[in-house]
């Protein structure tokens, strides 16, 4: 009884699988598969810090004087 249930189910899992591994090559899945996993090590470049050295919140000089007061 328990070959009647298992081989039916293990072909349509494969098929399954098959058809799933099919629609992955239509829809362009493995074009550039080591371009992403070659990005994803790539450090990201330090950012630019704009502003006064006494201020580390300011994004430009003009708005973060750290010597100016209100």
């Amino acid at each position: 009884m328990s070959w009647l249930v298992l081989i039916p189910m293990s072909i349509t899992m494969g098929l399954i699988g098959l058809a799933a591994f099919a629609w992955a090559l239509r829809h362009d899945q493995f074009d550039d598969p080591m371009g992403n996993a070659e990005r994803v090590l790539i450090p990201d470049p330090p950012l630019e810090i704009k502003g006064d050295e006494d201020d580390k919140m300011a994004t430009n000089p003009e708005n973060g004087n750290a010597r100016r007061r209100l």
